[in-house]
Order: structure tokens, then C-alpha cells, then sequence
């Protein structure tokens, strides 16, 4: 942008009474303020790739003091990696192929990397979902007919 075209702004701020003027193009971003005790903000030329910093930082939440444990208490015991089978995508989960048909798998069912789970639904389309582990189905994370999201926990396999 050029100074004159910044300068015409400039007037036609003061004419129209305005305040805050603001445009962002790929090349540049362009703010001016009147009336303000802050100075008008020229940002020079941005990589389209980062994200523009933020204007302001907040103030990180006070931390609330917690009492000490007792130092008779035993050491925790680290929890046992859980496996589970994860949405790859999107959508509606289904556990079986239709509301009449049987579910593709229970709780106690065996399964290998190539049985199907269960179906996703993602934009009127159905995706069979394969256990893509091989074990023991030990808990159903997710109700039929319910959305999940991508990477969400459906099934509990040991």
C-alpha cells in the first residue's frame, strides 16, 4: 500500500468522523485509530503460512495452593497402558449393519486386525471400521447411534 492511499485514509476518517479503520489483504495488514492514547498499528508484509500473533497475552490463572500430601501414603502405582480402537473419522457410530442385525462384536468377543467393529456414518456414507489390533473386546466405550469425533476412544481391547 502506498503512503497516498494511507494518507486518503487518513482524511476520509477525519470527514466521516471515524474512529478505527482496519484492512487485511494477503500482502499487508492496515489498522489506524483516532482519538486514542494507543499509536496506529502498520503491520508489515505477513507469511500467509503463521498465524498472526495474538495483541494481547492474558495473565496465566492464580494457582490455588494444595495441602501437602500425607507422607504416609504409598507411592501410586502407575496405571496399565490401556488399548484401545479409535474413530479414524468423523461421524455416526453404529454397532451393527442394520437396527434389526446382530452388533459386530460384544464385550468377551476375540478379535483380529481385519474384523469389522463397527460402521461410521460420515456424510451419508457407511465406513466398516476394523479392529486394526488383535484381542479381547473388554469394554464398548460408545452408544449406538451417537457421534464421535476423530481419534475418539470407541472400544477397550486386552
Amino acid at each position: 500500500m502506498k503512503i497516498e492511499e494511507i494518507k486518503t485514509i487518513v482524511k476520509l476518517m477525519a470527514d466521516n468522523d471515524l474512529t478505527e479503520f482496519k484492512i487485511e489483504a494477503e500482502e499487508y495488514n492496515l489498522c489506524i485509530r483516532r482519538g486514542s492514547n494507543q499509536p496506529a498499528v502498520v503491520s508489515a508484509p505477513q507469511v500467509i503460512a503463521q498465524p498472526a500473533a495474538p495483541l494481547y497475552q492474558p495473565l496465566p490463572a492464580p494457582v490455588a495452593s494444595v495441602p501437602a500430601a500425607p507422607a504416609a501414603a504409598a507411592p501410586a502405582v502407575p496405571a496399565a497402558k490401556v488399548e484401545t480402537i479409535d474413530s479414524p473419522i468423523v461421524g455416526t457410530f453404529y454397532l451393527a449393519p442394520s437396527p434389526e442385525a446382530p452388533q459386530f462384536v460384544k464385550v468377551g468377543d476375540t478379535v483380529t486386525a481385519d474384523t469389522v467393529v463397527c460402521i461410521i456414518e460420515a456424510m451419508k456414507v457407511m465406513n466398516e471400521i476394523k479392529a486394526e489390533k488383535s484381542g479381547v473386546i473388554k469394554e464398548i466405550l460408545v452408544s449406538n447411534a451417537t457421534p464421535v469425533e476423530y481419534g475418539q476412544s470407541l472400544f477397550v481391547i486386552g
